[in-house]
């Protein structure tokens, strides 16, 4: 018995299960496949797209209607920054695949990696954060626990511009990496202070962005909770992205 798809599946099929296949590696969709195939020959019929997309989408992650909507408003304030600021191109968007959320984003390399690059990275990456105390009023744990955290990540951005790039106002000119690591901003108190700072401005300036632009916001957040996974193409579409890369101004 042949378990090949019927060659009418049109190309809108295929696309939609490229998208639901965001986040997986190859080797990852084989094994679905193939395991999709034995299942369809024990019921002795033809494998369709239909069989595919439901394997797929079967192995999304469970989630409250709440939680799927401060996921999508979290996952939408970080791929609006990272566009917005002009720093990467987003690739994709998505919820409760591999992660609760992620954004895929190929950052520009052509770019001078500046004091104001330094605080525009730092930005997108608090921008989750901020999008969700902007909508919500509140946030969730989930930006911080963990060294792979938002707030990690952000930190020690910050904690690099002061001891090892060369950015700090305070001996500029001392390589200070630590071994430590961020236990060294406990030690230090005066250290953690420029660091924090660092953070608030990135912070500020990824608010103030996303108040500028709070109807997108809602609009692509709406959207990824009810598909689960967006595009970057899609995602600056709805931004009002234009040919040059201007974002059009919210109404």
């Amino acid at each position: 018995m042949s378990d090949s798809l019927p060659s009418t599946s049109s190309s809108t099929a295929l696309q939609s299960l490229a998208w639901l296949a965001i986040g997986r590696t190859g080797a990852d969709i084989e094994k679905l496949v193939r395991e999709v195939r034995q299942q369809v020959r024990r019921d002795r019929r033809e494998l369709t797209w239909t069989d595919i997309e439901q394997a797929l989408g079967a192995q999304r992650m469970t989630m409250s209607d709440d939680l799927r909507w401060r996921v999508a408003v979290h996952e939408a304030g970080h791929a609006m920054a990272w566009t917005l600021l002009d720093i990467g191109k987003v690739e994709s968007v998505t919820i409760g695949l591999r992660e609760m959320g992620e954004v895929a984003v190929d950052r520009y390399r052509h770019l001078a990696q500046t004091e104001i690059w330094l605080t525009r990275v730092m930005a997108a990456i608090l921008a989750g954060r901020v999008a969700e105390q902007l909508v919500i009023g509140e946030v969730m744990a989930g930006s911080g626990g963990g060294d792979e955290s938002d707030l990690a990540k952000a930190t020690l951005v910050a904690l690099d511009a002061e001891t090892s790039l060369g950015f700090s106002e305070h001996q500029p000119l001392i390589y200070r990496a630590s071994l430590r690591g961020f236990d060294v901003l406990t030690l230090d108190r005066e250290l953690a202070e420029r660091v924090n700072g660092r953070l608030i401005a990135a912070e500020t300036l990824a608010h103030d962005l996303l108040v500028r632009h709070e109807a997108n916001v809602l609009r692509i957040a709406t959207r990824l909770s009810k598909t689960g996974v967006m595009s970057g193409e899609e995602l600056r579409q709805l931004m009002g992205i234009d040919g040059d890369g201007t974002p059009a101004e919210d109404s």
